[in-house]
C-alpha cells in the first residue's frame, strides 16, 4: 500500500479505536491487498507494549497450543492465571478471558490485533467449541480492550458477522489510486517531473499508469509486481505494461506463485475440491455463464452444480451478477486458464493471453501504449 491510500485507511481504524461507541474494525481484502502491512503498522503506532499482532492462521493448531502461543509472548498482564493440565474447553475459554481481561503493567486497556481471524473456526473440531466463532466475536464486542480484525474471506467474514453485534464495522482494503500508480511509474522508470511525466523513450507516464491501473484492477501486489517488472526490463527498449504483465505470468515466478496460493488456498478451504476446480477451469475459458451453462458443460445436475457455485462463491473465487457467474479476480482467471493445463503454457501462449487480457481490460488505451 502506498501514502494515500495507507493515510485513508489508518486515520478510519485509529478513529475508531479512540472513539466511545465501541466500534471494532474488521478489515476485509483479498490476498495481496495489504491487510497484515497495515496491522504491522498500527502496531508500530500504538507501541508494542500497548497492542500484541496475532497471526491467527500460523498459530491456531490445539486450542490448548494456541493459548500458550497467545500468552506466552504476550506484553499484557493475565490477572487470572491458567492451569497447567486443561482441556480444549477449557484452553478456549482462557483465551477468550484474556483477551477480556490482559491489561497493560499500568492496568491500562490494550489493543489486540488479529490477522485472519476467521482461522478461530479451527476450533470448532474440539468438542465442545461449535459455536467458537460466535462466541468469540461475542467476547469482543464486549471487552473493555479493543480489537483490529482482518481476513481475506470476504464473503465467510460479512455472514460470521450478520448475527454478531453491530459494534463491528467491515471496513474494505481500498484500489490502489491512480494518482499513487502514476507515481510508481514514474519513480520506477526515472520520468519524474524535470522531464515533463515521460519516460527515457517518451511515453506518457500518465498513459503507462492507466494501463497498469487496468491490469491490475488497482491491486496493491498486482499493481507492484507490473511496476518492478516493467523497471527491470526498461533497458530493452519501451516501458510495456502488457509485456511486463506477460513475463510475470512465466511458471515459477512471483506473480504466477501469488496467483498459485490464493487459487489453492481457497479451494481448499471449500468443500467439493475436485468439481469445484472444474468449475473454475470452465470459468476460464469463458465467462460469464449462467447456472444452466455450467451445469451442462460440467455434466452435473443444476441443483448440485448450484451448491458447488456457492461454495466457490463462499470463498471469494467467482461472484454472480444477474445470474451469471464469474472470477472474482480477473487476473487469477488469466493464470488458471494459463496453468490449470497438463503442461505449463508456452511463452507465445502466456503472450497472446495477457494481450486478450488487456485488450478486455482497456482497449483504447492500448492502441497509444
Amino acid at each position: 500500500m502506498t501514502t494515500s491510500q495507507t493515510t485513508t485507511v489508518d486515520h478510519r481504524i485509529k478513529a475508531m479505536l479512540t472513539d466511545d461507541a465501541g466500534r471494532v474494525p474488521v478489515v476485509l481484502g483479498l490476498c495481496g491487498t495489504g491487510r497484515t502491512s497495515l496491522l504491522h503498522r498500527l502496531q508500530t503506532d500504538l507501541g508494542r507494549q500497548e497492542s500484541q499482532y496475532v497471526n491467527i492462521e500460523r498459530t491456531a493448531s490445539t486450542p490448548e497450543r494456541f493459548l500458550n502461543a497467545l500468552t506466552a509472548g504476550s506484553p499484557f498482564i493475565d490477572a487470572r492465571p491458567t492451569p497447567q493440565a486443561i482441556s480444549p474447553r477449557e484452553a478456549f475459554d482462557a483465551v477468550l478471558a484474556f483477551f477480556s481481561g490482559a491489561r497493560r503493567v499500568d492496568q491500562g486497556p490494550v489493543t489486540f490485533l488479529l490477522d485472519e481471524v476467521l482461522e478461530f473456526r479451527t476450533f470448532e473440531s474440539f468438542p465442545g467449541l461449535r459455536r467458537a466463532m460466535p462466541e468469540l466475536l461475542a467476547v469482543i464486542a464486549s471487552s473493555p480492550n479493543r480489537f483490529v480484525l482482518t481476513s481475506r474471506y470476504i464473503t465467510r467474514t460479512e455472514r460470521a458477522l450478520a448475527a454478531a453485534s453491530p459494534q463491528f464495522v467491515v471496513v474494505p482494503m481500498p484500489a490502489l489510486p491512480g494518482d499513487e500508480t502514476e507515481r510508481m511509474v514514474a519513480d520506477a522508470l526515472g520520468a519524474g517531473a524535470s522531464n515533463g511525466g515521460t519516460t527515457t523513450g517518451g511515453e506518457s507516464v500518465a498513459d503507462i499508469a492507466r494501463l497498469v491501473q487496468a491490469l491490475s484492477e488497482g491491486s496493491p501486489a498486482y499493481t507492484r509486481a507490473i511496476v518492478e517488472s516493467m523497471a527491470s526490463r526498461a533497458g530493452h527498449g519501451v516501458a510495456d505494461p502488457v509485456a511486463a504483465l506477460t513475463a510475470l505470468l512465466e511458471p515459477d515466478t512471483r506473480l504466477s506463485s501469488q496467483c498459485a496460493f490464493s487459487y489453492e488456498l481457497r479451494l481448499h478451504r471449500a468443500r467439493g475440491y475436485g468439481a469445484l476446480k472444474g468449475i473454475l477451469e470452465i470459468l476460464s475459458e469463458q465467462e460469464p455463464l449462467t447456472l444452466t451453462e455450467i451445469s451442462k458443460r460440467l455434466g452435473r445436475t443444476p441443483g448440485s452444480t448450484k451448491d458447488y457455485l456457492s461454495w466457490l462463491e463462499d470463498v471469494d473465487l467467482v461472484l454472480a451478477h444477474q445470474k451469471r457467474y464469474r472470477f472474482r479476480d480477473p487476473l487469477l482467471r488469466v493464470w488458471a486458464r494459463l496453468h490449470c493445463q497438463p503442461t505449463p503454457p508456452a511463452a507465445e501462449k502466456i503472450g497472446r493471453e495477457v494481450q486478450r487480457y488487456a485488450a478486455t481490460c482497456l482497449p483504447a488505451t492500448l492502441e497509444h501504449v
